[in-house]
């Protein structure tokens, strides 16, 4: 689509933008200027030449006008270091990537004695669509005798909002440390959320509201700008609730993550960047929020084609429940339709997805029929059960 735009241009601008409208420009061109050459034969010498050594080059030029240059001089097609350009002409730059980081929970066996975990103990996930994500402890951490369940801090071990996962995952020390019971990532464990490199689309989303921010303050776009520059958040993760929810002059703005709600310490940041260090317009009161999930209880019943071995069937049911908790933004590895404030979930896309992904599976059947519904909330996950449904 965006080739044909860009064509057309061209055309208007009295452009050739196909061979044969080229051929005839050159024929009008030796026609115009007397020329004695009148063989337009293709197989003719002279318009085998022009066509070797103009034609093509120009057109060429055309390709790369109509496919490079001219997309990247507006913002909704720019891409790469054209985006990056434009962006800069906009006093923004292009946000770098972050290490998930946050505390994992201990417990004991006994709460007998002193215990610690050593400064890079690892930690790891269950295997997600094949790949294993480790967390490192940060420092030495001493369990003081009579304590029995203790956190420990720890930061993912490459940078990415993938290392966001939801609440269990962390569940396996790499090495066994004697006395230890059980270890877990708890609803808040991530004190500082990992991010991406900013995308294209994340960038050109912030462009385009640094435009609408241009008056500073008082507005949504000033907000947005401010606490994406700040926190790393997408634009269109930042909600707001207007109408004086405090009185004449309050606003909200409810916080949300590519997993989820943030923890609220991490909103706690933000407010203070916000409110007290003088990022907000005159006589503004606007407080952020985590934003309010609704957990969804879900039982699922999964039918596997005919023959499946048992360790293909486990592989199944665990793929199906990983990309329901994808759906429901616990993990980032799997490309499924995910839910969102101000909008319907629905359960036959959700089946869609599955059968999409996972040539195994036969059916798939919900305890629930009804969409999900939500206003100034992200459904979650409350209690997820999948079971292998009776032939």
């Amino acid at each position: 689509m965006s080739d044909e735009l860009f064509q057309g241009m061209l055309a208007e601008a009295g452009v050739p933008v196909t061979e044969a409208e080229m051929d005839a420009k050159w024929k009008q061109i030796n026609e115009d200027q007397g020329s004695l050459i009148t063989n337009d034969s293709k197989w003719s010498p002279f318009w085998r030449l022009i066509t070797a050594i103009v034609t093509k080059p120009c057109k060429q030029l055309v390709t790369l006008l109509v496919t490079k240059a001219l997309p990247n001089t507006f913002l909704k097609y720019a891409s790469g270091a054209w985006l990056d350009v434009y962006a800069w002409g906009v006093d923004l730059t292009r946000k770098a990537d972050s290490y998930a980081e946050g505390g994992i929970a201990f417990a004991r066996e006994t709460s007998a004695g002193e215990l610690i975990v050593r400064a890079g103990t690892i930690i790891e996930s269950p295997a997600l669509d094949g790949y294993v994500y480790r967390v490192i402890v940060t420092a030495d951490t001493v369990c003081l005798d009579g304590t029995q369940l203790f956190l420990v801090p720890v930061k993912a071990e490459q940078p990415g909002a993938a290392y966001n996962l939801g609440p269990g995952y962390y569940s396996i020390l790499a090495e066994p440390i004697p006395g230890i019971a059980s270890i877990s990532n708890m609803a808040d464990w991530l004190t500082s959320p990992g991010a991406d490199e900013e995308t294209d689309e994340e960038l050109r989303l912030r462009s385009r509201n640094q435009f609408s921010a241009v008056g500073q303050y008082h507005h949504d776009a000033a907000y947005k700008a401010v606490i994406s520059e700040y926190a790393g958040i997408r634009t269109d993760y930042l909600y707001f609730e207007h109408d004086g929810p405090r009185g004449p002059g309050t606003a909200n703005c409810f916080i949300m993550l590519e997993t989820g709600a943030p923890p609220q310490e991490f909103v706690d940041n933000i407010n203070s960047y916000v409110r007290d260090s003088g990022n907000h317009g005159h006589g503004d009161d606007m407080i952020c929020y985590p934003m309010p999930e609704t957990p969804q209880d879900l039982d699922v019943t999964v039918y596997p084609i005919a023959n499946l071995d048992t360790d293909k069937l486990d592989a199944l049911l665990l793929d199906v429940e990983n990309r329901i908790r994808c759906a429901f933004r616990e993990n980032t590895n799997f490309t499924m339709t995910q839910t969102w404030p101000y909008n319907r979930f629905s359960f036959s896309q959700l089946d869609k997805d599955l059968h999409a992904n996972l040539p195994n599976l036969l059916s798939v059947e919900f305890d629930r029929t009804a969409d999900i519904v939500s206003t100034m909330n992200l459904p979650v996950i409350g209690t997820l059960t999948v079971t292998q449904g009776d032939a």
